[in-house]
Order: C-alpha cells, then sequence, then structure tokens
C-alpha cells in the first residue's frame, strides 16, 4: 500500500486528504474510492484532461506517460513538468503527494 497526501483544493477537497491505495491502481480510482470526486468527464478513457494531477513528490515512481498521455497533458490547464492525467498514473508503492489544480478544462460538465 502506498500513501497518498492530497494538497488542500478549495472546490474538490478543502482539508486535503492522507489516503492509502494499492499498487497497480490508478491515482483517480484512488481519489474516487476514497471520496473525493476529482473530474473525469472521459470516464478515466485517457480521451480528455479533467483528471490533471500535479505529482509533487514521487512523480519518479511512476511509469513513464504514454505518447498518448502526453498529447493530451499539451491540452491541460496549468501544465508543469510533473503533470500526469491521474486515470493513467498508476500507484506502484511510494508514497505521493499530489495537488488538484485550480481549473480544469472541461467542455461537458459531469454533474459531480
Amino acid at each position: 500500500m502506498a500513501r497518498i497526501r492530497v494538497l488542500p483544493h478549495a472546490a474538490i477537497c478543502p482539508q486535503g486528504a492522507d489516503i492509502e491505495a494499492p499498487e497497480g491502481m490508478s491515482i483517480c480510482d484512488a481519489l474516487l474510492g476514497a471520496g473525493i470526486p476529482i473530474e473525469h468527464a472521459c470516464e478515466k478513457a485517457c480521451a480528455c484532461t479533467t483528471c490533471h494531477v500535479l505529482v509533487r513528490q514521487g512523480y519518479e515512481s511512476l511509469a513513464p506517460a504514454s505518447e498518448k498521455e502526453e498529447d493530451l497533458l499539451d491540452k491541460a490547464w496549468g501544465l508543469e513538468p510533473d503533470s500526469r492525467l491521474s486515470c493513467q498514473a498508476r500507484i506502484r508503492g511510494q508514497d505521493l503527494v499530489i495537488e488538484i489544480p485550480k481549473y480544469t478544462i472541461n467542455m461537458v460538465s459531469e454533474g459531480h
């Protein structure tokens, strides 16, 4: 199990959170499983950027992003060198610290 520290986000997770997740699970699934309603407009199909996160610690433990993920990240709001799509980034047993960006580029509201 890895520990994920989620930094405070005014709308999604105001107090921040510390959660545990098993190796192999995506960051997105770990957040959703812990009740943190991160956007995922494409239902985790690597077709949008609404689940974009910034991996502040533990980035190097994640498998490299695919070419498709890299192409989509180029369109994400607030792109940084430690950006990942949380639906694609799989936990590998190392603890992570993530930040959910203030905004997303979401053409369709999924109602959460």
